[in-house]
């Protein structure tokens, strides 16, 4: 059965020794305990103000220059290309593109190589070829040589190659029909001469060039419909021919995608001032740029309060990073790429886009009217330089401002070295307070043994001091 006397209390002092001990090991570990708050709150505020400033930075620098593979959303070529109907030819343009208008007229589309082998009898899983061997599938000069087991069936054969399809460009599939089942070889390659052709020791699989397959003959293997030919098209009335349907080389700073149906009347591609597209990218470059100047300042700007904080009776609050150097050198480099002159040009400064400087927080705005009296001025082709720079686009706004962020970014930068430093002072104090509570635990222990002996002493005495007392009484007792 537990014991109903609460053991913080000694039996023979009546001493609250758990409070005492209590007491005792807070004012020890106070100082100390302090320290590591206080840190501990520093630094993971810290961590969360660079977090802040490092996602900012990373979605104004994925802006600038997007992974590779993707599309940039900031396109700020000064002229931008249009079809007249997107379902037959589709248009991109560069920054080379000039205003014009063309007419485009397609005569015939490029077109790819596909062909079959003789058939098989039965279906594509139960067509076992007898005897193995090789099969070379050849393109443009170029095979593939695939090892043919015995007994292997259509389907398997099928399989080899497609798994190669990603370097080859050539596929393979089965067509049944009542004559059996043919391997059937396409290809993603079009134009003249783009033949496929294969060599091989196992009857049926050899496919010559220039040979039209017989499809009511089980024996005959060739070319399927036609044979491949190159896309012809006419431009202002100058003709020409291409291997592919893109076609990106005949009309400056304007590709042209050829598309199944445009074979026939003519398509009107026209190059105009690109106005909604340019202010498009100028409000998306604006916006990301904010972004980051409203980051800077959620992380440096103090907070001004007329209550003082009840516990320290401070009014003012510093922020994760106020009086801390790097935001403002962020800052500061970016603005300092806004009033730079990049590329030579009619467009030097922002301002004669009708964009320009909040004076209260350093944020970017745009003035749609300004802006489009810039157009009409003839300042698109400028916009386009300004931004995008020329030559190798080093010179250019976009390419300076990621420069500009990039020491910050980068894998081992200012801000990843910052973040490893923090992280470190963390593991640190949790290390520290770790120690603490150790001594702690030791310190109440220590000192609850020894005010425990105490207690015990103190109970001994008191038993004593009893028992000589009624030592006394009982010889008083019987002297009377």
């Amino acid at each position: 059965m537990a014991s109903p006397i609460t053991p913080s209390t000694g039996l023979g002092s009546g001493l609250a020794i758990g409070d005492i001990v209590s007491a005792l090991v807070n004012s020890d570990k106070l100082a100390k305990q302090t320290q590591i708050t206080t840190q501990t709150k520093l630094v993971t505020t810290k961590l969360s103000g660079i977090g802040t400033l490092q996602s900012a930075l990373s979605a104004f620098q994925t802006l600038l220059k997007p992974p590779s593979g993707t599309t940039s959303k900031l396109q700020f070529a000064g002229y931008a290309a249009t079809s007249s109907d997107a379902t037959k030819v589709s248009v991109t343009s560069d920054n080379s593109a000039v205003p014009g208008t063309h007419t485009v007229t397609v005569n015939k589309l490029a077109t790819s190589s596909s062909v079959a082998t003789a058939a098989f009898a039965g279906s594509a899983t139960t067509s076992a070829i007898p005897t193995g061997g090789s099969l070379t599938v050849s393109q443009n000069g170029i095979g593939k040589t695939y090892t043919i087991a015995d007994g292997a069936t259509l389907a398997s054969i099928a399989k080899q190659i497609n798994a190669d399809t990603k370097t080859t460009n050539i596929s393979a599939n089965i067509i049944t029909d009542a004559n059996g089942s043919r391997l059937v070889f396409g290809s993603t390659t079009t134009g003249l001469d783009s033949d496929i052709t294969t060599t091989s020791d196992i009857t049926g699989f050899q496919i010559d060039r220039g040979v039209a397959v017989d499809t009511t003959s089980a024996s005959s293997a060739g070319y399927i419909g036609s044979k491949p030919v190159n896309a012809d098209v006419t431009i202002d009335g100058f003709n020409f021919t291409s291997k592919s349907n893109t076609i990106d080389k005949n009309l400056g700073g304007v590709s042209m995608t050829l598309l199944p149906g445009s074979v026939g009347a003519p398509v009107t591609v026209t190059v105009a001032t690109n106005t909604d597209g340019l202010k498009t990218s100028l409000q998306a470059f604006i916006d990301s740029y904010n972004s980051v100047v409203k980051a800077i300042s959620t992380v440096t700007k103090a907070t001004i309060s007329d209550t003082p904080d009840p516990d320290t009776g401070a009014t003012v609050t510093p922020a994760a990073l106020t009086g801390d150097s790097m935001p403002r050198s962020i800052l500061s480099a970016l603005r300092n790429e806004l009033v730079t002159t990049g590329a030579s040009g009619d467009l030097s400064v922002l301002s004669q886009l009708g964009i320009t400087t909040a004076q209260a927080d350093g944020t970017l705005s745009l003035d749609s009217t300004k802006f489009d009296a810039a157009m009409a001025k003839g300042l698109a082709g400028d916009v386009q330089q300004l931004f995008s720079g020329t030559g190798d686009g080093s010179n250019g706004l976009v390419a300076r401002m990621n420069a500009a962020i990039t020491p910050y970014t980068q894998t081992g930068g200012i801000l990843a070295t910052r973040t490893t430093s923090l992280n470190q002072q963390q593991n640190d104090l949790q290390k520290q307070q770790t120690a603490l509570d150790l001594r702690v635990t030791t310190l109440t222990a220590t000192l609850t043994a020894k005010y425990n002996a105490m207690d015990l002493l103190v109970g001994q005495l008191k038993a004593s001091a009893t028992s000589i007392t009624s030592f006394f009484d009982s010889l008083n007792a019987s002297k009377s």
